[in-house]
């Protein structure tokens, strides 16, 4: 066989082995982009090393891929991925449990309630103390009301919330709406930081919690750094491939691991999503 051949059929081995990929599997979602972003990055490195030709217009036709529920942009951490059939099987993750581990700051606040925001206020924070934090903690624990934050993934109008708000539209805020908090314990106190570990159900965000903490005790407060660390039965340290492993063996690999972890998960109904991908509601 010449050396041609041999490489055009590997080609075909490869693209082969992709398109019979399906199931879930994790991905470490680097703070700065989108999760679209690093859904779309994901499909054209996978798409290149099969060697398909595709183009902007089709992609999505040509490899059936999307997330299970969107990361904030400024955030890092687990990103579940579906592939394939897999993709019917991401509205298990919209309703799931996640764990993230946030850095909050007092006595500043901003339009986003995170750090890529501008600051709408400030205000005195040096009366807290750690005894303060921990007690208000308990308030936020369990099912509780929450409003979302205006900068959202949620849409009005089939558009997001984000981009409106960033059109400079006028955006009335969401009503608030009942979320579970399984778990929420203060990791570390140095003012004007402090560190939350949160582990809490579907259509829950981090930002309005940490915002709300800092009404709660008389100043305000935004996160600083947020990392999702379990998505479902998909933790960071075990399971979120990096950017380095973004390849088709080592996919293979994650989503037979990933089948057996998915029969041990709770059943949870599911939310309906307009794309895969494109969830209607967002968790961070």
């Amino acid at each position: 066989m010449a050396a041609g051949e041999a490489g055009r059929a590997a080609l075909d081995r490869s693209a082969h082995k992709l398109f019979s990929l399906s199931g879930l599997f994790a991905v470490y979602k680097p703070k700065g982009p989108t999760s679209a972003a690093v859904l779309n990055l994901l499909r054209e490195r996978l798409l290149a090393e099969a060697g398909v030709q595709t183009n902007r217009n089709n992609r999505n036709k040509v490899l059936k891929i999307g997330h299970g529920g969107t990361l904030d942009s400024a955030a890092a951490g687990v990103l579940v991925v579906g592939i394939g059939k897999g993709t019917k099987m991401l509205g298990t993750m919209l309703s799931g449990s996640k764990k993230y581990t946030a850095i909050g700051i007092l006595g500043k606040a901003t339009d986003t309630l995170d750090a890529t925001g501008k600051v709408t206020e400030e205000k005195p924070y040096d009366q807290v103390t750690k005894g303060d934090l921990e007690n208000v903690l308990q308030k936020f624990t369990g099912d509780i009301m929450q409003v979302p934050p205006l900068y959202s993934a949620l849409k009005k109008d089939g558009e997001r919330l984000s981009t409106l708000m960033k059109r400079g539209e006028a955006v009335e805020a969401k009503p608030a709406r009942p979320v579970k908090v399984y778990n929420l314990s203060l990791q570390q106190f140095q003012p004007p930081l402090f560190t939350l570990d949160v582990e809490c159900g579907g259509g829950f965000y981090v930002r309005s919690l940490v915002s709300d903490i800092g009404k709660e005790l008389s100043t305000c407060a935004t996160v600083q750094e947020l990392t999702r660390t379990k998505q479902g039965p998909f933790t960071l340290e075990e399971h979120a491939l990096y950017e380095d492993k973004w390849t088709i063996d080592e996919i293979a690999r994650s989503l037979e691991h990933g089948t057996s972890l998915l029969p041990g998960e709770p059943s949870h109904k599911k939310l309906k999503t307009e794309h895969p991908g494109e969830t209607a509601v967002s968790f961070e």
